[in-house]
């Protein structure tokens, strides 16, 4: 089996859950007392990945606490803090820490989903096929939670947009990813002029790689919490997850 590694995206600094956040990172809000971040940490760990990368931002010493009283206790997972003073976005992050990512495959997830998502399957889809990036994918989305794309008749992505006014399909991105070092590549040629804007993967790489890009669709359970709204959607559903009522 390779190295298996994940870059978790965290460093938001949640603007749209605020008061919560105010003095809370995002990844730390609880769902019915456990915070989404060991929720996240138990399931890679769960799911055989070798070692993550967490960037911070926003109260990085909260998380860093966390982080370290976590692994105290659980000696499997590697756990990388990269901190960010200046926010550098999706894609900046994964550029920033291009070396330690390899060849890859690795995992991209942004830590604000809540899911039960099976990454061990995901990962052996990916290896069925040669494309640079597989995506996780969902029906039914509202486009104004996440990027809307279209597929061809063998599930490759031929249409990326981020939150589109006008939809073209009902089919969203999940949040979570498998590349590998080829998704370099398809990076802006100017990025030496970005270094004061925000490197993002969904508005400066991925419509660049329609094409190359594989729609992965399982149907698991997977929300986001990026409003007080879907946070207590999420809760509700969780409880009911772990409550086998669903």
């Amino acid at each position: 089996m390779p190295f298996l590694k994940a870059f978790l995206l965290v460093a938001g600094r949640g603007e749209r859950l605020k008061p919560l956040t105010d003095a809370t990172p995002k990844c730390l809000l609880p769902i019915h007392g456990t915070p989404l971040l060991q929720i996240w940490l138990e399931h890679l760990e769960h799911c055989g990945i070798d070692a993550v990368l967490i960037n911070t931002h926003w109260l990085p010493e909260q998380v860093k606490d966390f982080v370290e009283i976590w692994s105290a206790r659980h000696k499997q997972l590697q756990i990388i803090l990269s901190h960010e003073p200046v926010l550098l976005g999706s894609a900046g992050t994964l550029l920033a820490n291009r070396h330690w990512a390899g060849q890859g495959p690795f995992f991209i997830i942004y830590g604000d989903n809540l899911t039960r998502f099976d990454l061990k399957k995901m990962l052996a889809f990916h290896g069925l096929h040669r494309q640079p990036l597989t995506i996780r994918i969902y029906r039914g989305t509202d486009p104004k939670r996440s990027a809307i794309v279209c597929l061809d008749e063998n599930d490759i992505i031929i249409d990326f947009e981020e939150k589109p006014a006008t939809p073209k399909s009902d089919v969203g991105a999940g949040g979570i990813y498998i590349a590998d070092n080829r998704i370099f590549d398809y990076y802006p040629k100017s990025i030496e002029n970005r270094n004061s804007e925000i490197l993002d993967l969904s508005h400066h790489v991925l419509p660049r790689m329609v094409g190359k890009m594989k729609a992965y669709e399982s149907g698991e359970f997977s929300m986001d919490i990026g409003t007080p709204e879907s946070l207590a959607e999420a809760r509700e559903k969780w409880h009911e997850i772990m409550h086998g009522e669903v």
